[in-house]
């Protein structure tokens, strides 16, 4: 846990407690549904989990915020967002049922009120929200087109509403197409390990501030 309290010494006592779960839960799930490689298990508070809280560096999400996390996979980055903004709701979208499942059953072990998962495609969800969140789920494009009829028009937060990823490697051909409106952010500027080398933050605000 050091490697989140480090980077996040301002966690309170139950947030503390809720981020030391998840590595025991993620390892016995993980052994009954397999949802991450054995190998990121291993390193999954630093490979998921803080790197899901990139987002937490980014943007202080306002109470009341609504956030999609589009294709969560195991949870990430919804579950440590959630756990990090206790005032803001989270739905998990996965179209994999046995991801969800697992999700589930994690946000319970938690104890996450202001949580929720559904087994869907991200194009069948209806409802509006501030932010898309999504984690190297899809080329840019693709989740654009996923998010862009799903962001409320009210801004609330420090930021215009819109979509934050976190992607990896040379984004320059996949982000031709926004570089104009786009902002990204090496992960580097906010955590000195060498997993976040090639790790970036990419944020498309959708409403005008």
């Amino acid at each position: 846990m050091e490697i989140i309290s480090k980077h996040f010494p301002e966690l309170t006592t139950h947030q503390y407690n809720q981020f030391t779960l998840l590595p025991e839960l993620y390892q016995d799930w993980n052994s009954k549904i397999n949802v991450l490689s054995r190998k990121d298990i291993e390193s999954l508070l630093e490979k998921h989990v803080l790197h899901s809280l990139a987002i937490a560096k980014f943007i202080q999400f306002s109470p009341g915020t609504k956030i999609l996390d589009i294709g969560t996979g195991g949870g990430f980055p919804g579950i440590p967002l959630a756990i990090f903004f206790p005032e803001t709701e989270f739905l998990l979208v996965d179209s994999i049922g046995k991801k969800i499942k697992v999700v589930e059953e994690i946000k319970n072990a938690c104890g996450l009120q202001n949580v929720r998962c559904i087994n869907a495609r991200a194009e069948s969800v209806k409802e509006k929200f501030d932010f898309v969140v999504s984690r190297a789920v899809a080329e840019f494009s693709t989740l654009y087109n996923w998010s862009i009829n799903k962001i409320l028009n009210q801004n609330k937060n420090s930021l215009p509403n819109g979509i934050i990823c976190l992607k990896g490697g040379d984004l320059t051909e996949e982000l031709q197409l926004f570089e104009k409106q786009i902002q990204t952010v090496n992960l580097l500027d906010y955590f000195s390990e060498e997993f976040f080398t090639t790790k970036k933050l990419v944020y498309l605000p959708v409403t005008k501030k």
